[in-house]
């Protein structure tokens, strides 16, 4: 998986030499500062790296151009300590085709009351460069984030912090190869699409690979690897239980090993596969592909490419963060006079890294797929704020649903369900939620993240172009129905743009 630290962002100032040589070193200084104390920021996971002012068109240019083939450098951030005449950013930003981050901030937090004269305002002229600036990227329709507040503020760092993780994922997201092992599940229609639009609008691939093609990598592993490997489970996993069995679980670790060593070899972000093409195989695999997720790999059930991606782009982006980031499926609902809920789950492949507590390993029968008993990791998910998202093609471009929940922690136990399942709260309620999840052809897989927020999402739409639906506390469906229409018209007239 992409290491946040293997990037960086660059912090490039504007100005120009009207105010004089002095000025001109000042904001060096001054921007050098900035960048320096960024970089130091807990906050923010990679480098900042600071640049030269730049004060003339053509330096603006040759900094985006160098930004551009620059494979280290995920995004750009830009700050005008003074005014910037916006013109001279006309061919720079045409240019430019990295994220961008225009951080509205200035060296000083107050205004020094005493000593405050001419000399200072022309040196410190954020207030209105900052909108020159902003007049022209929307005047040349450039996605963008844009950050009001001072640097030395948390609350700037955090959000500048989001924005970058968010740019290294959407650098993964141009990058990541799926490996859709079998073709998708016979009849069903949202976990299809456009593969040729995804590589050409985000940048990823998607190419099918037969069955045989991973089975020749679990007829290589050895019985020494898979013991191997059975010991590990022993040491993370409670194993003390009347559902485990050896022999199932020797088969679920010759799997895993095989199938790792099939993406690491293709160099694969992310996988799919169905239960109705898994010749070859003994047993569905269940703790395998738990455990890649938790490695970092994306993965989507019943061919489900779109849902892959996003997962290993996720995962990529929350590196760090508490809370974990899984596959997810609404499974069933707990109906409700005060607060209705849903029950997330699927057959086996929920991610550990949402786990509450040490999952158990488990062997149980599947009612489904005609496969050997399957070994899994059983677990509940603690309480606490989550988002689901989803990835859909809407036939004339993409769309990206956001759901923000409130995780609540199972009042009763569930004996008799033996897969790893989250009980959650949507927002604003389930009825809403659900009506206009619907409404917006939500499909029913998700990625589920406690440790992603909404504001991730948001900047990975911005930065990708793509259509972003957020159902939060404040929807109305009635109000939600009109944002689904505007969109249609707003996406039949731009979409050669989109």
């Amino acid at each position: 998986m992409i290491k946040l630290n293997e990037h960086e962002v660059w912090f490039v100032t504007g100005s120009q030499h009207l105010y004089g040589e002095e000025t001109l070193r000042n904001v060096a200084r001054h921007s050098e500062e900035i960048a320096k104390n960024l970089n130091n920021s807990s906050e923010i996971p990679v480098d900042v790296v600071f640049k030269p002012t730049v004060t003339t068109s053509e330096q603006i240019a040759a900094i985006c151009r160098e930004a551009n083939v620059t494979d280290r450098c995920v995004g750009v951030v830009v700050w005008m300590h003074t005014f910037s005449p916006a013109k001279m950013w006309i061919k720079g930003l045409q240019l430019l085709n990295k994220p961008m981050c225009h951080l509205h901030t200035q060296y000083n937090s107050e205004i020094p009351w005493d000593d405050i004269d001419m000399d200072f305002m022309n040196e410190n002229q954020s207030a209105h460069g900052g909108r020159e600036f902003g007049f022209m990227v929307s005047r040349l329709r450039k996605n963008r984030k844009v950050i009001a507040g001072h640097w030395k503020d948390e609350k700037v760092q955090k959000k500048l912090g989001t924005w970058s993780r968010v740019a290294v994922g959407w650098h993964a997201f141009q990058t990541t190869k799926i490996a859709r092992i079998g073709d998708n599940m016979r009849n069903v229609a949202v976990t299809e699409g456009d593969k040729v639009e995804a590589e050409v609008r985000f940048g990823f691939a998607v190419n099918g690979y037969g069955i045989g093609d991973v089975v020749e990598y679990l007829n290589a592993v050895t019985d020494s690897e898979v013991e191997a490997l059975v010991a590990t489970y022993r040491e993370l996993y409670k194993t003390d239980n009347p559902a485990f069995n050896e022999t199932s679980v020797k088969d679920a670790a010759r799997i895993e090993l095989g199938l790792r060593a099939f993406l690491e070899e293709g160099g694969f972000g992310g996988f799919t596969n169905t239960f109705e093409d898994l010749h070859g195989f003994k047993q569905l695999p269940g703790i395998p592909t738990q455990r890649l997720m938790a490695d970092g790999y994306g993965y989507g059930g019943e061919g489900d490419w779109k849902t892959a991606a996003l997962l290993h782009t996720m995962k990529v982006m929350t590196q760090g963060l508490e809370g974990g980031t899984s596959f997810m499926e609404d499974y069933t609902y707990d109906f409700r006079k005060n607060g209705s809920r849903v029950l997330g789950s699927h057959m086996l492949e929920i991610c550990p890294s949402i786990a509450s507590g040490q999952p158990r390993l488990e062997v149980h029968p599947l009612s489904i797929g005609g496969k050997e008993d399957p070994a899994r990791l059983v677990f509940d998910v603690g309480a606490g704020p989550a988002i689901n998202v989803a990835l859909m093609d809407m036939g004339n471009r993409f769309r990206l649903l956001v759901n923000e929940v409130q995780t609540v922690a199972p009042e009763h136990d569930l004996p008799k369900l033996p897969v790893a399942r989250a009980l959650w709260k949507p927002e604003p309620d389930l009825e809403t939620a659900a009506s206009a999840w619907i409404l917006a052809g939500g499909s029913h897989h998700t990625v589920y993240s406690k440790a992603a927020t909404t504001e991730f999402m948001e900047d990975f739409a911005e930065i990708a172009g793509v259509e972003l639906l957020p159902i939060d506390k404040d929807t109305i469906v009635r109000d939600f129905k009109d944002k689904l229409r505007w969109n249609e018209v707003y996406y039949h007239l731009f979409q050669n743009n989109m």
